[in-house]
């Protein structure tokens, strides 16, 4: 079955630090806004792993069946709290599909990659 998906999402610092205590990893850059303030970043950036379970989500929600066989991604761009994300999901279940998400102001790549699910 071919399948297109896509939504909005903005997030938030609350989002960042949660997933830091869920995962493990309080690297400073995603949970310190002094730390990240002095970085090349200027700010908090999002986990690569939240951006993909905001994907994930999106792909249960419609269709809770679905298992991951594989994945593949590359995270190269920044995403940051308050800039608004399209998250898009196409290709065919099960089968592979493409998953993006895009800073919706100008379109940067934060998270490009496939899913093989079944």
């Amino acid at each position: 079955m071919n399948i297109e998906l896509s939504t909005k999402w903005t997030p938030v610092q609350a989002e960042f630090d949660l997933f830091a205590q869920i995962s493990g990893d309080d690297n400073p850059i995603h949970v310190d806004p002094d730390f990240s303030a002095r970085t090349a970043f200027g700010r908090t950036v999002s986990h690569g792993m939240l951006i993909y379970t905001k994907l994930w989500g999106l792909l249960i929600a419609k269709y809770p069946d679905t298992v991951q066989v594989r994945q593949s991604m590359m995270f190269p761009n920044p995403c940051y709290t308050g800039e608004p994300v399209d998250l898009q999901i196409s290709g065919k279940i099960p089968g592979a599909l493409l998953i993006k998400a895009l800073r919706s102001k100008d379109g940067a790549e934060l998270l490009v990659g496939e899913a093989e699910v079944a």
